[in-house]
């Protein structure tokens, strides 16, 4: 479920050289903190030296990036022993730490998007306690073809990999088509989803990252949802989605979301009554909910980094299995304008394999993937 944030530009692959810092030794509080503040220097320079060496910016836009540099931050710097066994503490069976909690529930004035927001997702969950009690092979079969086709062609191939990252190209009455199968998703418009995403690419695992663990397992989960205003201060308003706002047909699916879905529930209810809103709608629209957010919150948690991104994605199977390949997620970071996520033989990706039958029948073009350059770049120093 996307919400009004702001996001980024696409950015060229960079790696990160090794530090190289002062031997400065931690004999005191006040040293450790000289210390630490040596190393967020030491990486800001190294970070600008190969940013400027690979053309990720040009000097005249150093200021103007510094923004990214809170990511490098949050990668890079080690955490001492104070702040390992600090009270947030560790995500379990996880190096990540997170390191300022955000509680979204309690403590502040909830706005009616919020309350909105929340109705839904509560809604959708109360939907699935009838399921046992609403099952039939029918309702089933269509939960079923409406997660691959809301969930694989909207989700994955149309909002992420077509409309966020322009990994390929499509006719527009397909492109049309897919993300309208998205919008069956119950997870927002397409202009405020790419917004999201792309913001979130631009400032992954940094205090502007719309949904980090950092900030718990939780709120990068779904709780960030809820919390409409604070997902503004710190994006402001979008900004990064000029492509998608000059086209009519997405401008309609904005200020018409909500209609699309209700929609397909009275067809749902005419064609199979109850069981197929419990199954059609609250089944597969949670199912689909948990399995997109398990990309935000696990794939940044567990799982192994094949790339030096710089930033907490992982790559996990188990995630890549139920979300069509998306699990990839560290080579996906590392190379996020590829169309294909599973780059190894091994590595599962169905939405690549329906991109990749779209491109052998002409439909999909300029399909990009990275190439071995860009690999090298992204590797890990032996």
């Amino acid at each position: 479920m996307a919400l009004l944030v702001p996001s980024p530009s696409r950015a060229k692959p960079f790696q990160f050289s090794p530090l190289h810092t002062p031997n400065l030794k931690p004999n005191s509080s006040k040293t450790t903190q000289k210390h630490k503040q040596s190393l967020h220097y030491a990486t800001e320079a190294r970070f600008a030296h190969n940013c400027l060496k690979n053309g990720f910016f040009s000097k005249g836009k150093y200021e103007s990036s510094r923004r990214v540099m809170a990511i490098v931050r949050a990668a890079s710097v080690p955490l001492s022993g104070d702040e390992k066994d600090s009270s947030f503490g560790r995500i379990l069976l996880s190096d990540v730490v997170v390191q300022r909690r955000r509680n979204v529930y309690w403590g502040r004035k909830w706005n009616s998007l919020d309350v909105a927001t929340v109705g839904v997702v509560v809604a959708m969950h109360l939907l699935c306690v009838l399921a046992p009690f609403t099952f039939n092979w029918g309702a089933f079969w269509v939960a079923v073809g409406l997660y691959v086709i809301t969930g694989l062609l909207g989700i994955t191939l149309s909002f992420h990999r077509n409309l966020s990252h322009r990994s390929f190209k499509l006719p527009k009455w397909l492109e049309y088509l897919f993300a309208y199968c998205g919008v069956q998703a119950l997870q927002g418009n397409p202009i405020d989803w790419v917004s999201t995403h792309r913001h979130h690419h631009q400032f992954c695992d940094s205090e502007k990252d719309p949904h980090s663990p950092l900030e718990g397992f939780w709120f990068s989960h779904m709780s960030w949802l809820f919390d409409t205003k604070a997902i503004l201060e710190r994006c402001g308003e979008p900004n990064n989605v000029g492509d998608l706002e000059k086209q009519p047909f997405y401008k309609f699916l904005q200020t018409t979301y909500i209609i699309h879905p209700l929609a397909l529930g009275a067809l749902l209810y005419a064609v199979g009554g109850v069981p197929y809103i419990v199954w059609g709608m609250g089944v597969r629209i949670v199912w689909v909910y948990h399995i997109t957010w398990l990309v935000n919150s696990a794939c940044h948690v567990w799982g192994n980094q094949a790339w030096n991104t710089g930033d907490l994605s992982r790559n996990n199977w188990w995630v890549a299995m139920l979300a069509f390949g998306e699990g990839w997620h560290n080579n996906h970071h590392a190379f996020e304008y590829s169309a294909r996520h599973g780059l190894e033989w091994w590595q599962i990706d169905m939405t690549w394999y329906v991109v990749r039958l779209l491109q052998a029948i002409g439909l999909a073009t300029d399909v990009k993937l990275p190439t071995t350059a860009q690999k090298q770049r992204m590797a890990f120093s032996s």
